[in-house]
C-alpha cells in the first residue's frame, strides 16, 4: 500500500514521519524551512516484499529512493542471461542517483532481498534544491563518491581470492557490529554477489557452520566469529 506525504511533512516530522530515514538522512539535513515553500510533489512510502523489483534496468530515472528499512540488491544481467549483484543497499542509503542527470535510465535492477520499506521522491525536486543549496549539492557529490567506493570495494574485495575469502569478506561487510550478527541471503544470491557457483556458496557456508564460524541465532540470522573470519579474509 502506498502512502503519500509531502517532502515538507517528512522533513519536519509531521504525518508520523519522525522515525523515517528520509527525515534524518544527511542528504536532507541541511535544508531549511524556506526550501519547501514551492514544493508540492508528494513522497510515496511503501513496502516491498522479498524478490520485488523497485525498478528495472533502463527504466526512465525520474525518481530517487531512500531505504527506510531492509536490504535491496542492485543487479546487472550478463549476455547469457545470468545475473551479477554489483552491490547491496541498506537503511538510509539513497538509490537512483543517476536520476540527477536528466534523460538517464536506471543502470541496474533494484530488487528487495528482505522485506523493505521505501520512500520515493521525484528527482526533479532534488535537482531544483541542489541548484540553490550548496550543502545539498555537496552531500549529493558525497553520495556519488560513497557509491563509487562501495563499487570499488565489491570489485576488489568480493571478486578476488578463494571462495572462503570472498564469503568471509561478505559476512564481515554484512555484520552488525554491536551484536556480531548478520542476516544472510539465498545461496544463489551469495553466488551472484561473489562470482562463484551456488554449489560452491552452499558448500563453503556449510563448512563455516561446521567450524563454528557461523552459528544460527534464528531463521537465517547468524552470530559470527568475527576474529577468525577476519583471519580468513586476510589470508
Amino acid at each position: 500500500m502506498v502512502k503519500s506525504v509531502t517532502l515538507r511533512e517528512a522533513w519536519s516530522g509531521e504525518a508520523d514521519c519522525l522515525n523515517c530515514s528520509l527525515r534524518t538522512s544527511v542528504l536532507f539535513a541541511g535544508l531549511s524551512e524556506a526550501d519547501f515553500q514551492h514544493i508540492h510533489d508528494p513522497i510515496d512510502q511503501f513496502n516491498l516484499k522479498p524478490g520485488t523489483h523497485l525498478y528495472h534496468v533502463g527504466d526512465a530515472a525520474e525518481h530517487m529512493f531512500t531505504v527506510r528499512s531492509g536490504i535491496l540488491k542492485l543487479v546487472q544481467y550478463l549476455p547469457d542471461g545470468s545475473q551479477r549483484i554489483v552491490r547491496i543497499v541498506r537503511t538510509t542509503d539513497v538509490l537512483g542517483l543517476e536520476a540527477m542527470l536528466e534523460g538517464m535510465g536506471y543502470q541496474h535492477a533494484a530488487i528487495a532481498l528482505h522485506a523493505s520499506e521505501i520512500c520515493r521522491f521525484p528527482a526533479r525536486i532534488v535537482r531544483e534544491l541542489a541548484a540553490s543549496n550548496p550543502e545539498l549539492h555537496r552531500e549529493l557529490i558525497a553520495r556519488w563518491q560513497r557509491a563509487l567506493n562501495e563499487a570499488d570495494a565489491w570489485l576488489t574485495e568480493l571478486s578476488t581470492g578463494s571462495a572462503r575469502q570472498r564469503i568471509a569478506r561478505l559476512l564481515l561487510r554484512l555484520v552488525d557490529g554491536e551484536r556480531d550478527q548478520c542476516q544472510l541471503f539465498s545461496r544463489e544470491d551469495v553466488g551472484a554477489m561473489l562470482g562463484i557457483t551456488t554449489e560452491t556458496a552452499s558448500r563453503t557456508i556449510a563448512e563455516f557452520k561446521r567450524q563454528g564460524l557461523m552459528r544460527e541465532a534464528s531463521t537465517n540470522q547468524f552470530t559470527l566469529d568475527v576474529p577468525n573470519l577476519k583471519r580468513i579474509a586476510e589470508e
